[in-house]
């Protein structure tokens, strides 16, 4: 497949991790489909993307805490004619909190926002990477799917259920050339994580430049992330050269969890 006949639907593209992914695909020669909610902020990411190489970027706007409204977005997008080949499922986490206090409705619509959208953007989007012989399936998640994080209990238990979701469809669509795989986060240089350092500098009285440098130092690298080193990892896995790398869960931590 040529690269200009790529294309690539990354969720959450308008900031973090996800603007980042788009962003390097983009350079990569795929055409990209942005989604998010905010048409003004997917206006103005559509426009920084590389079109160097004659791609043709567009936009669809959903909001994932609306299942029904994302399935009549992504079925009329299909029904137009439209094909993708990558799709980057990425969607920003619940609040923080100790799970013994989640209350029951924050477990329901989480699940419905990351585990029942990708479903819904998977059924809409498969046939056609069927039809063509290349598909790639990607989840960006969190190293919690490995080892629970502290203070995210909703969090850890629907990273869990998509990690599993995922991997039962790499069994089911190896078969017809589609990979499925999970991305794992860790501490990473986004809008995300400074709410969760925020809320922690509310709690401690340290500044979320300490809590930051503290995150880092949990890791080997001493450091944190940059949301363009885990889109790296995207777009290795959005790539031929994966194309034998199915249902697997890669960190991005450096080196922070312990497990193997």
């Amino acid at each position: 497949m040529t690269p200009e006949n790529r294309t690539a639907l990354v969720c959450g593209s308008t900031q973090g991790i996800g603007n980042a992914v788009a962003n390097q695909l983009a350079k990569n020669g795929f055409n990209l489909v942005l989604m998010a909610r905010n048409e003004e902020k997917l206006k103005n990411a559509l426009s920084q993307l590389d079109v160097s190489q004659g791609q043709a970027h567009q936009l669809l706007v959903a909001d994932f805490s609306n299942p029904s409204g994302l399935k009549t977005v992504i079925e009329k997008f299909v029904s137009e004619g439209n094909r993708v080949h990558v799709l980057v499922n990425n969607t920003g986490g619940p609040k923080g909190g100790l799970i013994k206090d989640a209350d029951p409705e924050e477990f329901i619509n989480t699940f419905n926002q990351h585990l029942i959208c990708n479903h819904i953007l998977m059924q809409a989007l498969n046939p056609g990477m069927i039809e063509a012989g290349y598909g790639r399936i990607i989840n960006i998640i969190s190293t919690s799917v490995k080892q629970p994080l502290p203070n995210l209990g909703v969090s850890n238990t629907i990273r869990g259920a998509v990690a599993n979701w995922s991997k039962t469809l790499a069994g089911e669509l190896g078969q017809y050339g589609i990979t499925v795989n999970n991305v794992l986060p860790g501490a990473t240089n986004t809008s995300r994580l400074s709410e969760i350092a925020g809320a922690k500098s509310l709690k401690t009285g340290q500044t979320v430049s300490e809590i930051f440098e503290e995150m880092g130092g949990e890791t080997p690298m001493n450091r944190i992330a940059e949301p363009e080193e885990v889109a790296a990892a995207v777009c290795f896995l959005a790539s031929p050269e994966a194309s034998y790398i199915n249902g697997i869960n890669l960190p991005v931590d450096g080196g922070r969890t312990k497990c193997l």
